[in-house]
């Protein structure tokens, strides 16, 4: 594999967001760990829009993220909720760059979090059952979904919007994709 190829710039792409990804969810501790989260770091799920390789970069940085929470469903499952929705918002991008695909690209995180991160702690807090404690999965739910929402749409929607606009962004992006 050559120093500067396309596949090389890729993987070295995907490790530097893995690695930004699991410092930021890791220094801010308090807020991005339990039943109610503010992941500020799931913002960077908006890089697969642009620079599909990210996917495995942010499912690589919350599986180790989540290792502090020593849960093994957190971290094989959350780790896995991040890899789809970064697949799926890497797919959204490959449509027209319109505000509804755009939108629709930041809805992937919050939906998928919010089901398989609401089933995991509901199921460390109430056994793995969690279709006998739905009421419970609903609740952890909706607050993992409003705190993914709260980020991907305050922080992730409008880096979105700006960092087309800057000369260099465009360019590294279009160096990754080749």
């Amino acid at each position: 594999m050559k120093e500067n190829s396309p596949r090389t710039r890729g993987i070295a792409v995907a490790a530097a967001v893995g690695a930004a990804y699991a410092v930021l969810t890791m220094a801010l501790a308090p807020i991005s760990y339990g039943a109610v989260q503010l992941r500020v770091s799931e913002a960077l799920c908006i890089l697969p829009y642009f620079i599909p390789v990210t996917a495995w970069g942010l499912y690589a940085g919350c599986f180790l993220a989540n290792l502090i929470t020593g849960n093994i469903f957190d971290i094989l499952l959350g780790s896995l909720a991040t890899l789809a929705a970064g697949l799926l918002t890497a797919r959204i991008g490959k449509r027209a760059r319109t505000v509804p695909n755009q939108l629709l690209a930041c809805l992937m995180p919050v939906v998928f979090n919010a089901v398989i991160v609401g089933a995991v702690i509901t199921g460390a807090y109430e056994g793995l059952n969690i279709f006998r404690h739905f009421g419970v999965f609903t609740v952890n739910a909706a607050w993992v979904g409003l705190g993914e929402a709260v980020v991907l749409y305050v922080i992730g929607f409008p880096l979105m919007r700006y960092l087309p606009g800057l000369k260099f962004f465009r360019e590294f992006v279009e160096k990754t994709r080749k």
